[in-house]
C-alpha cells in the first residue's frame, strides 16, 4: 500500500512538472508586444483585415475634425491616409476612431487602433513609460494662451489670479505650471477632459484664459461666433513636436508608418506633387527612380509595393499639399519651422536608397 501511494504521488509531482513547462513556455511565447498570441506584426494584421484603424480627436479643425456629414479631414487624417495608400492603394481604407486625450494612448497599448494621429506631441515619458514608438514629427508647435480682446490681458504677468482653462490628460498643466512657477504668477486652473467642454467652458466666462497647442487654439478659433473677439498672446509657453505614434517593439510596422511620413516629405523635396506625379515616371534621375520604386526594392524590403510612394503622392500629395489643405489655407498659418530644411525649416527626410 505505501509503494503504491508513493507511486501515486510521484506520478502526481511529474504531472505537475511538466504542466509547470508547459505554461511558463506558453507564457513566454505570449509576451510579444504585436499580439498576444502570435509573434505576427500590427503589418501583417492590418494587410489581413484590408484597412487601417487610426486614431483621432475628431474636434481639431486642421488636424483631425469630422464635419456633420461624417467626413474628416485634417493633417493627422491625411497622415493616416497616407498610410492606408501606401498599404492598399486606397486611401480611403481607414476606420477612424474619435480619442479624447486620456483615451488614446490606452487604445494604441491595448491594440484597439493601429496608429495613434491624434496632434500628440512627443516626450520622452511617454516615449520610454507608455510604451509608444513615435514615427517623424509632422507638425512643430508651441503652447499657447487664449484670452478676450477686452480682458486686457496681453501677457502672462497679467494672468496674475485668473482662471486658466486647461485639457487633462495631456503635458498642457504640466507645462503651465512650469512657466507660472518661474515667473512667480499665481492663478488658479481649471482642468476639464473634452475638448469642446473645454472650450465651452472659456466661451462661457468660466475661465479668463485658455491654453493649448497655438495651432489648436488657432483652429478652434475659427468656429467662435466672433473669433475676432479673442487674441494669442505672443508668449510660447513649450517645444511641441506633434508626431504620431504606434506600439513600441513593432519594428515593421514602425518602418512602414515612418516611411510613409518620410514619403510626403521627400516628394516636396523632389518637387513631386499629386499634379505633376505622372511628368516623374519617365525621370532619369536614379534617385527619383528609386523613390518612386522604378528601381530597387525598397517598398518589398518593408513588406509594401515597390511604388508605395506613387501611392501616397496620388491619393494624398506631398507635404506642402497636405499643409496647405489644411492650415495654410484655411487659416493663412505660414509654414516657419514646418517648412523644408532646404527653406529654413525642420523637415527633413533620410535617403530613399
Amino acid at each position: 500500500m505505501k509503494i503504491r501511494n508513493n507511486k501515486i504521488k510521484g506520478l502526481i509531482l511529474a504531472i505537475f512538472f511538466f504542466a509547470t513547462i508547459f505554461f511558463t513556455a506558453c507564457n513566454t511565447n505570449n509576451n510579444s508586444p504585436q499580439n498576444t498570441t502570435t509573434n505576427q506584426s500590427r503589418l501583417e494584421i492590418v494587410l489581413d483585415r484590408g484597412k487601417l484603424i487610426c486614431g483621432v480627436s475628431g474636434k481639431l479643425p486642421g488636424f483631425s475634425f469630422v464635419n456633420q456629414q461624417g467626413n474628416y479631414s485634417g493633417l493627422d487624417v491625411d497622415i493616416c491616409r497616407s498610410v492606408a495608400a501606401a498599404l492598399f492603394d486606397d486611401a480611403k481604407a481607414i476606420e477612424f476612431r474619435q480619442l479624447s486625450s486620456p483615451e488614446r494612448f490606452i487604445a494604441l497599448n491595448t491594440g484597439e487602433i493601429d496608429l495613434l494621429a491624434s496632434n500628440t506631441t512627443w516626450t520622452m515619458s511617454r516615449d520610454t513609460e507608455v510604451g509608444a514608438s513615435f514615427a517623424p514629427t509632422i507638425f512643430y508647435d508651441g503652447q499657447g494662451i487664449m484670452v478676450s480682446r477686452n480682458s486686457g490681458i496681453n501677457r502672462l504677468q497679467d494672468l496674475e489670479g485668473k482662471t486658466i482653462c486647461v485639457e487633462t490628460g495631456t503635458t498642457t498643466l504640466l507645462n503651465l505650471e512650469d512657466q507660472m512657477r518661474q515667473r512667480g504668477i499665481n492663478y488658479k486652473s481649471l482642468g476639464i477632459g473634452d475638448t469642446d467642454r473645454l472650450y465651452n467652458a472659456y466661451l462661457q466666462g468660466r475661465c479668463q484664459a485658455l491654453t493649448s497647442d497655438r495651432s489648436q487654439l488657432i483652429g478652434r478659433r475659427s468656429n467662435f461666433p466672433n473669433p475676432n473677439d479673442h487674441l494669442i498672446l505672443d508668449d510660447v509657453l513649450s517645444k511641441e513636436p506633434l508626431t504620431p505614434a504606434v506600439t513600441d517593439g513593432d519594428t515593421k510596422w514602425f518602418d512602414v508608418v515612418r516611411w510613409s511620413i518620410f514619403t510626403l516629405i521627400q516628394a516636396e523635396e523632389f518637387g513631386i506633387t499629386s499634379e505633376n506625379l505622372d511628368n516623374f515616371t519617365t525621370t532619369s534621375n536614379p534617385a527619383i527612380k528609386r523613390f518612386l520604386g522604378q528601381e530597387g526594392s525598397l517598398g518589398e524590403n518593408m513588406g509594401l509595393s515597390n511604388d508605395f510612394a506613387m501611392r501616397i503622392i496620388r491619393h494624398v500629395g506631398n507635404y506642402g499639399e497636405v499643409y496647405d489643405r489644411n492650415i495654410g489655407k484655411p487659416f493663412n498659418l505660414d509654414r516657419n519651422l514646418n517648412n523644408l530644411w532646404s527653406k529654413g525649416g525642420l523637415l527633413y527626410s533620410p535617403p530613399f536608397r
